[in-house]
């Protein structure tokens, strides 16, 4: 027994405690720490007849079989698919496709178009099919096999109908800019005339000659897109033009009501602060305001607008007493109430329970960084928590709202997925678990497998003592007697959020990094989201001031603590990250020695109008708000090293940024690294031709040589 003992002693170790080195090929190629995907099934729920598309084997005119990469069903029993082959991603919400129309009754397989079109859906009758090509938007007849050209003066660059425009694609969140009615009697839809619109172009290097891309970007204090909206009459194949004033406006949305003839469309002053709901008759476009809202600061558009059944009352939510409430606002009678009036805000509406009469959203709740479920009565009573636990979720109902799947994760805890049933006595709500669906077992032993490490959240003051959220994840086996390099992780932009309370916050890079004797540290700064709207709103007019310096005034107190190499304190960050991590060698070289910025803007002047005016109005009016945080103008005070990277042909942040970056850089005297990807657009991305792999690669290796010290592994990644 005695030799057994220690026979077992010696091995156990190597067994159980020893831990895999996390790779850059496990992260970025393997998929090793890959979650489960459970979807959200209910038991008795009904079922529909659906077709496992992939195992069809479907054969075009031709003979060839269809190569589906995607699909679209329509609502039926048995439903019809729009299947759509050789998907080709045009921006970071659009992309274009082949499109074939299947039977599933029928088990028959039609070509609709020729070409690749965009945004194909289903009338909600199952009818008939809408889609654009070519800048204009058509309509299919499923029964007659006809089509009918809805517009016709479509041209690049110039007039767009039924799809966006570029910069309202990116910064209002959506690309299909038509609308079928809900009895599918109209289609209303977007007329974009981009004819003022300023063009910006970058050079694919793909040939012996390249290839120059051309197409219209509104700058900051640029020219917009004139924008119509018209509804079409299927039936009568008329269009009618929606009424609203004129002049340099957005309309960020329009929607439906339940009502065929009644169309909200969402106008908003260019300056962003004004919001207006129009009703608008389909029959003849005109139009009367249902509701306003102003904002000192600006208006923020989202999709958490739920309309009810009854077509008379729509929920939404607004920040408009200082935090992110629920209202809802009677069509008819214009009249709006507010339901909640919480201190704290709400991340989005869950689901509305109209027989019931009680709205599910998620808050914010009891932390900034937690999402919690909560319950309300239509009139404002009984607001109740009802989720448990905290951390970060997501939940999904059933049709009648008497169950729900709950997805939770913490910042170090895979997604575990729980089913619950809804009760309800005396008007209050309660949740009880039926069973545990899903605890990520796989995930979860890898992750102690490879020596995941525990981040804990901290909260620092800045100078004016306002509690700043952070995480911070030290190296394995880490030694307070030792000193470690730093490396901040870092977003920063208006109304995000990197701090949370789930899994994937830190994540599997950093993890690596820390294995390799770094501490990684995140920080949501002054203008970040859940905390208020005075708290994100108070970078207004002043994009990086307050930013930078809390991220400055973290530097400054880790700086202090006994277990940190002040002299190796870095900054990392993408886009506005990488915004934020060029002042942070710049404005704050005092205290950061190294920084990787990756695609970021470098003068708000190059960015698009509707994010930088929103939170910046024009350089005409705010002339000093744009400049006097711009990187490009101070980079003299640089003292660490810089890693710049960019990608060639990105059309969101563009390489420009990174040029007169360089270009100031090189006046200052100043000494740099720096990387561009050809042909690679924002996300810098790609596996089939190792771009990712690459990337991460460059910057680990980057990272060890000039943040790394005498208690990191410097040993290069090959």
């Amino acid at each position: 027994m005695k030799k057994l003992s220690f026979l077992f002693f010696l091995l156990f170790p190597f067994s159980i405690w020893a831990q895999q080195k996390i790779t850059l090929d496990d992260i970025y190629k393997k998929g090793t720490f890959r979650g489960e995907s459970v979807p959200a099934n209910f038991d008795g729920a009904p079922k529909t007849q659906a077709v496992n598309l992939s195992e069809l084997n479907l054969k075009k005119a031709d003979g060839k079989t269809v190569a589906i990469a995607g699909s679209v069903p329509s609502k039926e029993v048995n439903p019809k698919y729009i299947i759509k082959e050789a998907v080709e991603p045009i921006y970071r919400r659009s992309s274009k496709s082949f499109i074939y129309l299947y039977d599933g009754v029928n088990t028959t397989l039609k070509n609709i178009t020729e070409g690749k079109v965009l945004h194909p859906s289903f009338s909600p009758d199952g009818k008939k099919i809408a889609y654009v090509k070519d800048n204009n938007l058509f309509i299919y007849d499923i029964a007659s096999a006809s089509t009918i050209a809805v517009t016709t003066d479509g041209k690049w660059n110039f007039i767009i109908n039924g799809n966006c425009d570029w910069v309202y694609e990116e910064e209002f969140s959506f690309s299909q800019a038509y609308e079928w009615s809900a009895n599918s009697t109209y289609l209303a839809y977007y007329r974009f005339d981009e004819s003022k619109v300023k063009e910006f172009s970058f050079t694919y290097y793909n040939n012996d000659h390249n290839e120059e891309y051309q197409y219209k970007y509104p700058k900051a204090g640029d020219a917009n897109s004139v924008v119509d909206i018209f509804i079409y009459d299927v039936n009568n194949q008329k269009k009618t033009k929606a009424q609203y004033p004129q002049g340099d406006i957005y309309i960020p949305r329009i929607k439906w009501t339940k009502n065929d003839q009644e169309l909200l469309v969402y106008w908003m002053n260019r300056h962003q602060n004004d919001l207006k709901l129009y009703k608008t008759r389909a029959a003849d476009g005109s139009a009367s305001i249902i509701y306003q809202e102003k904002n000192k600061y600006y208006v923020d558009i989202n999709d958490e607008w739920k309309f009810n059944t009854n077509g008379q009352t729509v929920i939404f939510t607004s920040e408009k007493d200082g935090f992110t409430n629920l209202y809802q606002l009677n069509i008819n009678d214009n009249k709006t109430i507010q339901i909640t009036k919480n201190k704290f805000d709400i991340a989005n509406i869950a689901g509305i329970d109209e027989k019931n009469k009680i709205i599910y959203y998620l808050a914010a709740y009891p932390t900034p960084m937690d999402r919690s479920l909560f319950a309300i009565n239509f009139t404002g009573v009984n607001n109740t928590l009802i989720s448990e636990g905290v951390g970060s979720r997501n939940v999904v109902f059933n049709t009648d709202f008497t169950q729900y799947f709950d997805y939770l994760s913490t910042i170090n805890t895979p997604q575990t997925i729980t089913l619950y049933n809804i009760t309800h006595k005396k008007g209050k709500v309660s949740a009880k678990k039926n069973k545990t669906i899903s605890e990520n077992g796989k995930l979860n032993q890898t992750i102690q497998e490879y020596g995941f490490g525990k981040a804990a959240f901290i909260q620092i003051p800045n100078r004016d003592g306002i509690l700043i959220n952070g995480f911070m994840l030290k190296p394995q086996n880490f030694d307070p007697s030792k000193k470690y390099p730093v490396l901040f992780s870092n977003y920063g932009g208006p109304g995000s959020q990197t701090v949370s309370n789930r899994f994937g916050a830190v994540n599997n890079w950093h993890q690596m990094l820390a294995q390799k004797g770094f501490i990684i540290v995140g920080f949501d700064n002054t203008g970040t989201g859940y905390r208020g709207e005075e708290f994100k709103k108070k970078t207004y007019l002043q994009l990086g001031k307050y930013e930078i310096e809390d991220q400055i005034d973290m530097a400054k107190w880790l700086a202090t603590q006994p277990y940190v190499d002040k002299n190796k304190i870095g900054h990392w960050g993408w886009s506005y990250g990488g915004f934020m991590s060029s002042l942070a060698i710049t404005k704050g070289a005092d205290v950061f020695s190294a920084a990787i910025a990756v695609a970021p803007v470098t003068n708000w002047r190059f960015y698009d109008n509707i994010y930088t005016e929103r939170y910046m109005r024009t350089p005409q009016e705010n002339e000093k708000g744009y400049d006097q945080n711009s990187p490009i103008f101070f980079t003299n005070q640089l003292k660490g090293k810089y890693l710049l990277i960019h990608g060639t042909a990105d059309d969101n942040v563009h390489f420009q940024n990174a040029t007169q970056m360089v270009t100031a850089l090189v006046k200052s005297n100043k000494q740099f690294d720096s990387f561009y990807y050809p042909n690679k657009n924002h996300g810098i991305s790609g596996t089939a031709d190792n771009t990712t792999l690459h990337l991460y690669t460059q910057m680990t290796n980057w990272l060890l040589e000039n943040l790394g010290n005498e208690n990191t592994d410097n040993t290069p990644i090959k």
